[in-house]
């Protein structure tokens, strides 16, 4: 084999394990059947949420999983598959269930979300979960809830014994 093939199938590697490193998840999906246009619409509605969709040989893959020591994963890997990198970890499942929604021939296959592999079921329990804002703003009222509260019975107080004051 040419050494310049060679060289270009590791890169090709490594840079399928850096993009999974800094993924918070990595969605398996199987495409076939949807139209160019469709797929061009994917990939835009993928990229509003600062996700991208790849397309990389099943052996490239297999073996950066196998380094990544994700073998497990490699079961998806039969036919075409896209592979969608998503920093934040909700954000890219929840895209591509929405869009699965309308285009049946997209298929969720599975995927990886921080370091756990996870089957179709386990990609669409994720799509399910607030992304990190909601998740931030949910915090933040279950740390305000109390003070409401507190201020509000205090207020309570004071109207009740202000007339009485009178």
């Amino acid at each position: 084999m040419n050494q310049q093939v060679l060289q270009s199938k590791k890169d090709q590697v490594q840079e399928i394990i850096n993009s999974i490193k800094e993924s918070g998840s990595v969605t398996v999906v199987s495409y076939q059947g949807l139209t160019v246009a469709e797929l061009q619409e994917l990939r835009r509605t993928l990229a509003k949420d600062e996700t991208t969709m790849t397309v990389y040989k099943n052996t490239l893959v297999r073996r950066a999983l196998e380094e990544g020591e994700f073998a497990s994963l490699g079961d998806l890997l039969n036919g075409p598959n896209g592979f969608v990198f998503s920093k934040d970890l909700s954000k890219g499942p929840k895209a591509l269930v929405k869009f699965a929604r309308r285009h049946d021939a997209l298929v969720v296959k599975g995927g990886l979300a921080e370091g756990k592999v996870l089957d179709a079921s386990g990609v669409k329990e994720i799509a399910k979960l607030p992304d990190k804002n909601g998740l931030i703003a949910m915090f933040l009222s279950c740390l305000n809830a109390p003070i409401t509260k507190f201020a509000a019975t205090m207020q309570a107080i004071a109207d009740k014994s202000a007339p009485a004051a009178n």
